[in-house]
């Protein structure tokens, strides 16, 4: 029998990064392609000792139904946590638990776009991301990022350009996959422009808690008192991508109807990973997990940077992260990244090449991305010592 797919689901090509992360897990591969928390920051042990605390003192409401809108207990400490940490939410907004941070971007165009309006984003920018907005027949317009994030005069063009945008998605902290930090005058920027246009911004903030040097800058939403923004948060980043537990805040109209849209998806977010969220973040020292993670990804950051000026210096250009799980490298314009990427992997290094995030499927890119946080300190060593011997060969 012959199918016949939807428009927008006809159009999607598979995830690039998904497609090349077969190879990491396949013997003797190098996975600079990957984008998971390290092995070494998941808090195995504590989430274990949660895991039977609730089986043996609540396991009904661990195992039955629960309400759309999320695990109360973790909604109402959430709220708290995000207003006095970042200044995120105010008495016009309200919260909902998700089935991680993807789930955010799914409901957000549901909600708010018919096939054909603009969405506005950073180029390049998250492939699941840009995958999610595709689904629903969006048109993605992108922006270039500079090394403090958007480009401003460039997306005050494109505002004008398309007057029918729904809304602008950024990941201003640590951004994937560049690792860029978008300045704080750029944020007031972007605040400001969305609001003169009569744009909503989608803020997508997995990263921020990962910073490991620098200076901390606030969140678009804590700027928010126009009611336009929506902040998408997870613990994918810092406690498990396994539990799949994400949340919005956002305002509460936006909110009311993100709660119908989730119960025609998946009724409701997995409630024995948002309790195990609410124990620890409650009944441990969160703030001291937080702060031996960013160790972690310090050290490991320090390790890839140091052997990338050694071993591809001469090759490559990049901006040093301050934080996240990535960098972003960038050969010289008269080189073929694809060819380079594929190279790599023939030696069994996967990296993940560019275009794989580039708003338009059809665009070229000279960079790709590589990630620290999933590869051993000895896996690091090798394949930057493999992608130096590539890039001479390549270059020869």
């Amino acid at each position: 029998m012959e199918y016949t797919f939807s428009g927008p689901v006809a159009d999607l090509k598979p995830s690039a990064i998904r497609e090349i992360l077969k190879f990491t897990s396949m013997p003797g591969y190098i996975p600079f392609a990957a984008g998971n928390p390290a092995p070494e920051a998941l808090p195995t042990d504590t989430v274990a000792k949660i895991s039977a605390e609730i089986l043996s003192t609540r396991p009904i409401d661990a195992l039955q139904y629960s309400v759309t809108e999320g695990y109360m207990p973790l909604r109402t400490h959430l709220k708290e946590y995000m207003k006095s940490k970042h200044n995120v939410g105010n008495e016009n907004d309200e919260i909902i638990i998700t089935s991680g941070a993807q789930q955010v971007m799914n409901l957000a165009t549901m909600v708010l776009c018919n096939r054909g309006d603009t969405v506005i984003c950073e180029n390049p920018s998250f492939i699941g991301s840009l995958n999610a907005f595709r689904a629903f027949g969006v048109n993605l317009v992108g922006v270039d990022i500079d090394a403090d994030g958007m480009n401003i005069e460039k997306l005050e063009e494109t505002l004008k350009l398309n007057p029918n945008a729904k809304f602008i998605y950024t990941i201003p902290t640590f951004q994937n996959p560049s690792g860029t930090c978008m300045s704080l005058p750029k944020r007031r920027a972007l605040y400001e422009l969305a609001k003169k246009y009569g744009v909503l911004i989608l803020e997508d903030n997995p990263y921020s808690d990962t910073r490991f040097r620098g200076e901390e800058l606030p969140t678009i939403k804590s700027m928010d008192t126009d009611g336009i923004v929506i902040y998408a948060g997870t613990f994918s980043k810092v406690i498990s991508p396994g539990l799949r537990v994400g949340f919005t805040i956002a305002p509460k109209e936006i909110v009311q109807k993100m709660v119908v849209c989730k119960q025609t998806s998946d009724v409701h977010t997995g409630i024995f990973s948002q309790m195990i969220c609410h124990e620890f973040m409650t009944g441990y020292d969160y703030e001291a997990h937080l702060d031996r993670n960013r160790e972690v990804y310090r050290k490991k950051c320090d390790l890839m940077t140091g052997l990338i000026d050694e071993h591809l210096g001469n090759y490559v250009s990049y901006v040093k992260p301050e934080g996240g799980l990535f960098i972003w490298l960038e050969l010289p314009e008269n080189a073929d990244m694809v060819d380079f990427c594929k190279a790599a992997v023939n030696n069994k290094v996967a990296t993940v090449p560019g275009t794989a995030f580039t708003a338009d499927v059809n665009a070229q890119s000279h960079c790709f991305r590589v990630n620290y946080s999933t590869p051993t300190d000895e896996q690091i060593i090798k394949g930057m010592e493999i992608l130096g011997q590539t890039a001479k060969e390549f270059f020869k």
